[in-house]
């Protein structure tokens, strides 16, 4: 049988010749008071037991030790058994700091950095915090007081969430969303108090879960180049964009005249719309704060050229009238774009974004290196681009539709063999 730890044990280092203590829960106290006094310095006893700071023997060290065991149990009945100056306050009160751009820790860090945060990103945390946070008993928890099983009972609560159909939440990019949101904001607090218990170091972050989208084969987007597709000069303009420069709507909208260097030529990607067709859209940098260019190809720049010729230039790259383009003014034309292209969807699902897949999956197919795809579509992480190629699912697409192909010439021999046959029995 394993021999019980002692309560408390302290070593005086070799290199300062200072005394450093340890604290297990054998001595009384719990766990998590414990894993505070962990290695620590004799130098880093509350104010209170300032006397017993600097020991010099073994014998002061003991006293010392008994002295902070016996406080901190003190502060353990009193609900303060943690470092006496973290800050007071509730789960519910410090995310809520997250939920509005004035009070956001996170945004006066970004800030700092010269690089605003997204109004979109705040929009997310504050519909996490309003439907899966708001009336959950966690709210009302200490933040000195919560422990990571508040975690895990708040995760299977959060589980167990209802969507609008009826669905459970669980295991959702709504889900992750949440759980995201608070590691943030516990990291974040942690960052501030570094000898406070992070309930979160003990799980694992759950993997995020992205929309899947679907893209057009190399010939389908071509298709929709066909005369007559297009319609109007801005239709040839703005599909151009999509397919050619890999834009996102929102970057789209927000392109300016300056943006654009015709002696390159290249597009200068340097802000987009955030909130992108809501009351409060406004404008900001592009998603994740990466400046990028773009290639800017002839095809595009006759399309400006002739829209700007019977339109005149605007303050928006893409305008007939002096305002910018709206959120659903893509969304709006695509589906009839696709239908006179005749680009049959096959069950695919087929939205403005779907151009950038398109794009991306067009390029591996052309052997463009992954890292050159990922720097025109303005993704950090690798791993974002990689869900963005589709060029597998093309090739199985092929091979699929040459089984079938086969199938039916198969099965129009067996008739032909069919018959012959009964013409030769009669």
């Amino acid at each position: 049988m394993a021999r019980p730890k002692s309560p408390y044990n302290f070593v005086k280092r070799k290199d300062t010749k200072k005394y450093q203590l340890t604290l297990n829960p054998s001595c009384g106290l719990p766990q998590r008071v414990c894993d505070e006094w962990q290695r620590r310095s004799f130098q880093e006893l509350p104010g209170e037991l300032a006397q017993y700071c600097n020991p010099k023997r073994d014998a002061d060290a003991k006293t010392a030790v008994l002295a902070l065991i016996e406080y901190l149990k003190r502060q353990n009945e009193e609900g303060k058994a943690r470092k006496t100056h973290i800050e007071d306050v509730s789960v519910g009160a410090w995310l809520e700091k997250f939920i509005v751009m004035e009070t956001s820790p996170r945004t006066g860090v970004n800030n700092a950095k010269n690089r605003p945060y997204s109004v979109g990103t705040m929009r997310f945390y504050k519909s996490y915090f309003d439907a899966h946070i708001k009336d959950d008993p966690i709210t009302a928890i200490r933040m000195n007081e919560l422990e990571e099983d508040d975690i895990t009972q708040y995760t299977n609560r959060l589980a167990l969430h209802k969507k609008k159909d009826g669905t459970l939440i669980g295991g959702t990019r709504t889900s992750a969303g949440v759980i995201i949101f608070l590691r943030m904001a516990f990291k974040s607090y942690n960052q501030k108090f570094p000898r406070w218990f992070n309930p979160f170091i003990g799980l694992e972050s759950p993997k995020p879960i992205c929309n899947e989208r679907d893209a057009l084969l190399e010939d389908e987007v071509l298709s929709l180049f066909v005369p007559g597709v297009l319609k109007t000069n801005i239709e040839q303009a703005v599909c151009s964009c999509m397919f050619l420069s890999g834009l996102r709507r929102a970057e789209t909208g927000a392109l300016r005249p300056e943006d654009l260097d015709w002696q390159t030529p290249k597009i200068l990607v340097r802000r987009a719309w955030q909130n992108y067709g809501l009351k409060n859209q406004i404008l900001g940098p592009p998603k994740g704060k990466r400046h990028r260019d773009v290639p800017f190809d002839p095809l595009l720049q006759d399309a400006i050229k002739n829209l700007w010729q019977e339109h005149g230039k605007r303050d928006w790259v893409f305008s007939t009238d002096g305002k910018f383009l709206g959120a659903q003014w893509i969304k709006n034309r695509l589906p009839k774009w696709l239908d006179d292209a005749g680009i049959e969807l096959k069950g695919r699902e087929i939205v403005p974004h779907s151009a950038r897949h398109s794009l991306a999956t067009i390029l591996e197919a052309r052997g463009v290196a992954e890292r050159h795809i990922q720097e025109l579509l303005g993704h950090s992480d690798p791993k974002t681009t990689r869900g963005y190629l589709h060029s597998t699912s093309k090739t199985i697409r092929i091979i699929g539709e040459g089984i079938i192909e086969a199938r039916v010439k198969y099965e129009e021999r067996e008739k032909q063999k069919a018959n012959i046959l009964g013409f030769k029995v009669s």
